[in-house]
């Protein structure tokens, strides 16, 4: 999808997206969310103030509506100022997202409104020490007590889990006596809620949404709060990983697309040799190659994001925009240093915060592993017996 292929109003949401980000993200405001390890709060405000935190949320709920590719639109522009920044856009709305598909209606209707004003904010909490691909693993468990559930368990690398006023969708073992597909729940809890901890992890990239450490120790929760159904949680997972892995996706490519403007920018600028380098055949090619990658990331996502749009399966193609986009975007990040040399080292400039916050991407969301593994296994390579 380029530019000129927008509708109106995709044109005018990008066009007011643009101008209410240029006001706040200053390459001075980028940089302290990234050295603090700040939340954006003042960025998540005007999201708010756009409308933005409602998309994908329908009328009934308080939201904007919008399709897949509305959201990936967003996500691509934010990562194109910074990956982290566009992580705490997404986190909230594919958590959301699960919760509009699988929730109970009274869940829907007391939750959604409040994340598309954005009174609150979501992270979903499945990682813990023994349990990441694997997530069959998860130890966390939660023992029925009358009308309440408690729970005790670690999670970890848990995305936006600390940020002011979120609402905490924690996957927990509800039936050890079963298959983990089929006993594990999620659970609707309040980042503040009694014998919650949280501890904000030390991380090499995107710290300003931060990763954290979740400690349940003896929360007892209502049963209300088990987010649908009890004992369907893995099935839950599923509905929500397609439509989290095509925003990341469209993330890496918004993210890749602005390393490869920053060395291009870089390139023109800087001369040896009485030229500057991008007219050196080494550097062009580089360039070349490097914008063909971001733009095949980027059709990769919008691809998978325009299926899902169409209300259509869509596991092959968001395993290969993710496992393409991520690779991509810590390729480009790596070439981006090469060609800005010292100044891409440098803390003064965002080439290494992109290198930075690229790392994670073949990791998070599922690591390049398991998408090789799920797109071979759409492949009906094994023959049928």
């Amino acid at each position: 999808m380029h530019f000129d292929e927008l509708n109106e109003e995709q044109r005018q949401l990008r066009d007011s997206l643009q101008r209410a980000m240029e006001k706040i993200l200053t390459p001075e405001y980028l940089h302290r969310m990234d050295q603090e390890g700040r939340y954006p709060y003042e960025a998540y405000q005007a999201w708010v103030e756009l409308g933005l935190t409602g998309r994908g949320i329908p009328e009934e709920y308080g939201g904007y509506g919008g399709t897949m590719e509305d959201l990936a639109l967003i996500a691509e522009d934010l990562a194109a100022w910074s990956y982290d920044l566009s992580t705490a856009y997404t986190v909230p709305l594919f958590t959301g997202q699960t919760l509009l598909k699988c929730g109970r209606e009274e869940q829907k209707a007391e939750f959604l409104p409040q994340l598309a004003q954005g009174k609150i904010r979501m992270s979903v909490c499945i990682s813990e020490p023994a349990a990441g691909s694997d997530v069959a693993a998860i130890q966390t468990r939660a023992v029925a007590d009358g009308d309440h559930w408690i729970l005790n368990g670690q999670k970890v690398w848990i995305t936006g889990a600390g940020a002011d006023n979120t609402l905490l969708h924690v996957y927990a073992r509800t039936d050890s006596t079963v298959s983990a597909r089929k006993g594990l729940s999620i659970f609707l809890i309040e980042n503040t809620h009694p014998g919650i901890e949280l501890r904000k992890l030390e991380m090499l990239g995107r710290r300003g949404a931060g990763s954290y450490e979740v400690f349940l120790s003896d929360v007892r929760v209502h049963k209300s709060r088990i987010l649908g159904e009890v004992n369907r949680g893995w099935e839950y997972l599923l509905a929500g990983l397609q439509g989290e892995r095509a925003l990341t996706s469209a993330g890496y490519a918004g993210a890749s697309q602005s390393v490869v403007n920053l060395a291009v920018s870089h390139a023109r600028e800087r001369r040896q040799f009485g030229k500057s380098i991008a007219e050196f055949q080494a550097i062009s090619h580089m360039l070349a190659d490097m914008q063909t990658e971001a733009s095949a990331a980027r059709l990769l996502a919008f691809s998978a994001a325009a299926k899902l749009a169409r209300g259509q399966d869509a596991l092959r193609e968001v395993s290969m925009a993710k496992l393409f986009g991520s690779e991509t975007y810590i390729k480009l990040a790596n070439q981006g240093m090469q060609i800005m040399g010292a100044s891409g080292y440098s803390l003064e400039y965002p080439m290494q915060r992109h290198f930075r916050d690229a790392r994670s991407t073949t990791i998070g969301a599922g690591s390049s592993q398991m998408q090789r593994s799920t797109i071979a296994s759409t492949m009906d390579l094994v023959p049928a017996r």
